[in-house]
């Protein structure tokens, strides 16, 4: 499907307000994706891709990310209209300290295809565009070291791996240690073209919070408990989205809106709207009561999660029927660009308290499963 072409809206918000004491997700629309830049191949050996431990997949489901350990589409024990994904978690450093991540998405193939990442080449739009963060990384298996966490206002979830060639028997757990190393010519730094999606769940002095009512989409959090850093285990929610997609909700470009929505603040990202970097979703504000952040019908994505047109960043829409009796509920972009165009339905970017401007939400779709979302 072709994108439209949202140029005109993109400017960088850091503060939005919330509509009615409802939450928000974002996510975005770009020119189409240019081609993605030749990737160096990164001098770290690739971690091995960790299975998961499912079997007697149903017919449809499929994981897309490995490091997925157990997941349910629908709620188990609790009321909420969401299902569970656990995955596996990975230490890092960010300035002398531990940090924990989970791994969804990366702009190169092979690096995908060898780390059990979901390939989304629209993140490539970012090289050169003083976006991501850097993540150092190390051939002999050292917890990879973060340029900045989420306490930081430089922030980003998406990563640019440099190759890390320290002294023989050095390790490091900050950037600042490895720059000056580097400025010594004690270490051999090589920048890539390899970009990764890599969420932060815990920091120093913080973690992603638990939501212990399961009731609302977003809630106080998504999280089920802390995250468990003996078995290096992290449970979220999983939300279904059309078409045939099911995401997790990690972190916003709107540093005022990530508090209300319990996730990170990654302000950079918004800068993914102009290169192209994002994907459209529209929510809904009225309509079909249902499991969606609004209260209602789930929201869609433009493209399907997983197919090249895709990014997990995306460029929030909100949709309010004009005469919500009349409302039904749409599955795809296709509809709701006729919805549009006749006048049945309004366009908010982002919400309507933020309208025209929008802002970009972290949310990796680590499962793709057919909707079974009936009004």
């Amino acid at each position: 499907m072709t994108k439209k072409n949202n140029l005109s809206r993109r400017q960088f918000i850091q503060m939005g307000a919330a509509t009615s004491g409802a939450v928000l997700l974002a996510a975005c629309g770009g020119a189409a994706a240019p081609a993605a830049p030749a990737a160096e191949a990164p001098a770290v050996a690739a971690a091995p891709v960790k299975a998961a431990s499912l079997s007697n997949l149903a017919e449809g489901v499929e994981i897309m990310a490995g490091d997925v350990l157990d997941f349910s589409l629908t709620p188990v024990d609790w009321t909420g209209d969401f299902g569970f994904v656990t995955f596996q978690l990975h230490e890092g450093k960010v300035d002398g300290q531990s940090i924990y991540y989970i791994r969804t998405d990366t702009s190169d193939s092979a690096y995908a295809a060898d780390n059990g990442l979901v390939y989304v080449p629209l993140l490539a739009t970012a090289i050169g565009a003083d976006i991501a963060n850097k993540l150092y990384v190390f051939s002999d298996g050292s917890p990879a070291v973060f340029e900045y966490g989420p306490s930081n206002e430089a922030f980003a979830s998406l990563l640019q791996i440099v190759n890390v060639t320290p002294p023989i028997g050095r390790t490091f757990d900050s950037a600042a240690a490895i720059l000056e190393s580097a400025d010594q010519g004690a270490t051999t730094l090589e920048e890539t073209n390899i970009l990764v999606n890599f969420p932060i769940i815990k920091w120093p002095g913080g973690e992603l919070p638990v939501d212990d009512e399961f009731v609302a989409a977003l809630g106080a959090g998504q999280l089920f408990e802390p995250c468990n850093t003996e078995k290096m285990t992290v449970k979220m929610k999983l939300h279904q989205c059309y078409p045939g997609s099911r995401y997790i909700v990690t972190d916003t470009s709107m540093a005022g809106m990530a508090p209300m929505m319990a996730i990170n603040a990654a302000p950079r990202t918004q800068g993914l709207k102009d290169t192209g970097g994002t994907d459209e979703i529209w929510v809904f504000g009225n309509g079909i009561p249902g499991s969606g952040v609004m209260g209602f019908q789930p929201a869609v994505f433009d493209n399907k999660a997983g197919d090249a047109a895709w990014s997990p960043f995306w460029d929030h829409f909100t949709l309010v029927w004009k005469d919500e009796s009349k409302a039904r509920i749409l599955t795809n972009s296709t509809e709701i660009r006729e919805a549009i165009a006749a006048g049945e339905v309004e366009e908010f970017a982002g919400v309507p308290d933020t309208h025209p401007n929008g802002f970009v939400v972290n949310c990796p779709a680590p499962i793709l499963a057919p909707n079974d979302f009936s009004a």
